[in-house]
């Protein structure tokens, strides 16, 4: 069985773009389900399909962290890998849906799960906003903070791989778009998406465009519910395979899984005794490996 992908709402899981793709485990909030369900649901899932990788937004809440963590420690420590994903919601469900497709490839969890960190610097993530007044998560000049406020501005934010704003209609005003084929998800809130789908689409070569739902979270994230939030990314399953193979791949020292980058996100063991504890990039970072249990 493919190694198993889970997030932490359904909102987060995205239509697949194939149809070999298999879908998203949901680690549900305290409120929403018992723990000895949790419990429960995530021995199955390690039972069938062996280890399972969880995405989890750097904003989720203490006492739903606190629940994966138990869950980690209950079930299988080893086998179940928590990882903190500081991008925005529609982002997050994208890089999942990525994890998904090469899932159903000869690749190994501690491959797939360390693609985690690979992605992220191939998606081109943003919004179309109608106000940045309370945008907290990339940086806004006075000039924008002051435009926000003018009937009818609105304004093109990228997050992700690096952060940009331009103010729509200004002249020259670009935001700057991905040299390689990419597939475009869009999720729209309270604003027309004309501007996205069109000529931004455009401008930036897109190949084709997905239609998604706005993930609960995005409103507070983008700090306004008048937004249309976008990821473009690669969204063949064949050539995100071909991404991964083409890294180096090594056994963890710790678990022996194989992986890439500098550290196993199973066990978070780094490659070598005196590799960086950090991941690279500060794009994805696994929790602390081998913690004593977490009680809820």
């Amino acid at each position: 069985m493919p190694t198993a992908i889970a997030v932490t709402g359904d909102d987060l899981v995205l239509a697949p773009l194939e149809a070999q793709t298999p879908s998203a485990a949901v680690f549900q909030a305290p409120g929403g389900q018992s723990l000895n369900e949790a419990l429960a649901g995530a021995q199955a899932l390690v039972e069938r399909c062996g280890h399972v990788v969880v995405l989890y937004p750097a904003s989720l809440p203490e006492a739903h962290r606190r629940r994966l963590q138990t869950i980690r420690s209950v079930v299988a420590d080893g086998r179940i890998a928590l990882l903190k994903v500081d991008l925005p919601p529609l982002a997050l469900a994208v890089l999942a849906r990525q994890l998904r497709q090469i899932s159903v490839f000869d690749l190994g969890p501690g491959v797939v799960g360390s693609a985690a960190r690979l992605f992220p610097h191939y998606l081109y993530a943003g919004a179309l906003l109608n106000s940045v007044a309370r945008l907290d998560h990339v940086p806004v000049g006075l000039k924008a903070h002051a435009k926000s406020w003018l009937p009818g501005s609105q304004f093109g934010v990228l997050a992700s791989p690096a952060p940009q704003l331009i103010r729509i209609g200004a002249d020259g005003a670009a935001l700057p778009g991905p040299k390689f084929g990419t597939y475009m998800t869009v999720a729209q809130g309270k604003a027309g998406a004309d501007w996205v789908t069109g000529e931004l689409a455009s401008a930036w070569g897109v190949q084709t465009v997905h239609q998604a739902a706005l993930p609960e979270e995005s409103a507070r994230w983008w700090g306004t519910d008048r937004l249309v939030e976008f990821v473009a990314g690669i969204g063949d399953a064949s050539v995100l395979a071909q991404l991964v193979f083409s890294v180096r791949r090594q056994a963890c020292r710790w678990c022996g899984l194989e992986l890439i980058g500098d550290r196993c996100v199973f066990c978070a063991a780094p490659l070598t005794p005196h590799a960086n504890h950090s991941a690279p990039g500060g794009v994805v970072t696994a929790e602390a490996g081998r913690q004593g249990q977490s009680s809820e």
